[in-house]
């Protein structure tokens, strides 16, 4: 065994035995005064002695901060770069505090975490499917209560905030759903009167155009397009809303949120969409009329009096009638999808997107009824 040698205020012993286990006795203190010599002082003997084991005793050891530690770690990786066990004993408990805190603190091992089972997974989707079905059929009663209480006390409604959603929803929506309309009916008159043409009649696009528009796709399309921009929207403001606490703070304040924040939203887009069809079908009827003109060579007169003889008075309410309980629906779960945000600005671009989807799955379901319902009832 080596005598007690000195590195400034730190003592040290070096014992070595045949079997290549070194032990360095330390005596004092280890702090940023020594630390750097003790690491290229042990490092150089380390490297040139290439031992198997290094014990570190620190019994004698008074005063270790941060640099000390430091100087333990540097050893136990060069221990374990050099494949040899590295161990540390006899240290007091203010030692300890400071190595157990650090890079020398030992680790638990990890656990490997088993995903949970197909039973489970299938049970929880259960539970939260529950959850979403007992808030929506709240949601469906409070907006309810709204109404009823909005009807029989009119002057509780915002008809300036109800007045601003009409010019969004409907008014603003008129140039895109006018544009798409138009090509819609471009394109089913353009497609219908190639085959039609084979047979001489050229006159029967204009009711295949009529009866497609002012029956299903005018209201599907109208439907489509505010989802897309108004249910989104509504679903976002309800949303952002919510993560930043304001919609607590109108319930604090004695405020209903669902009476102050849907009834206008929904309102407002029962009373615009049915008018926004009404356009949609208008538009439609001239694209297919300019194919008749130009391409079938027929005239705007001839076209617009086979619309008015192959449409009815039914087919154009029932659009109307299917574009207002689409307006319903897309308002409703754009409203729903914002009330049930949660976390950052995260949740609100996951609620924007459930509100279109979820918008667009109950219009084509809800058409589907109506369509089932008639052929049943003609």
């Amino acid at each position: 065994m080596d005598s007690f040698k000195d590195i400034q205020s730190c003592q040290y012993e070096i014992s070595e035995s045949n079997d290549g286990e070194i032990t360095f006795y330390l005596q004092g203190r280890i702090d940023s005064t020594n630390a750097s010599q003790m690491i290229e002082l042990f490092g150089s003997l380390i490297k040139d002695r290439k031992p198997v084991s290094l014990t570190i005793d620190l019994k004698k050891v008074t005063y270790l901060d941060d640099f000390g530690a430091l100087v333990l770690v540097e050893l136990k990786d060069m221990m374990t770069a050099a494949k040899g066990q590295f161990n540390l004993k006899n240290a007091r408990e203010e030692v300890l505090f400071i190595l157990n805190s650090g890079a020398l603190a030992e680790t638990p091992p990890l656990i490997k975490i088993r995903p949970p089972s197909m039973f489970i997974r299938f049970g929880d989707a259960i539970l939260k499917f529950a959850t979403e079905v007992k808030y929506q059929i709240s949601f469906v009663g409070s907006v309810c209560l709204a109404f009823v209480y909005s009807i029989l006390h009119p002057k509780t409604l915002r008809m300036d905030n109800t007045f601003l959603y009409m010019q969004k929803t409907g008014v603003d929506a008129v140039p895109i759903v006018g544009m798409i309309s138009f090509m819609m009916g471009l394109i089913m008159a353009f497609m219908s009167s190639i085959q039609l043409q084979m047979f001489g009649a050229n006159i029967y696009v204009a009711s295949l155009v009529s009866l497609a528009m002012t029956r299903e796709l005018g209201p599907i399309m109208t439907a489509i397009v505010v989802a897309g921009r108004s249910g989104s929207a509504f679903a976002s403001e309800i949303g952002t809303m919510k993560i930043s606490e304001e919609v607590d703070a109108l319930f604090t304040m004695g405020f209903d949120p669902t009476r102050y924040l849907v009834v206008p939203k929904i309102m407002a887009s029962v009373l615009v969409v049915p008018i926004l069809t009404l356009f949609s079908d208008v538009f439609a009827i001239l694209g297919g009329m300019t194919v008749g003109v130009f391409m079938l060579d027929l005239t705007a007169n001839a076209y617009i009096l086979q619309t008015l003889k192959t449409l009815s008075l039914f087919d154009i309410l029932l659009g109307i009638f299917k574009s207002g309980v689409f307006a319903l629906l897309i308002s409703w779960i754009g409203c729903l999808r914002g009330f049930r945000v949660k976390g950052g600005a995260a949740g609100v671009g996951q609620a924007t997107t459930s509100a279109v989807v979820s918008s667009i799955f109950l219009i084509i379901a809800f058409d589907s009824i109506f369509a089932v319902i008639l052929t049943y009832l003609s």
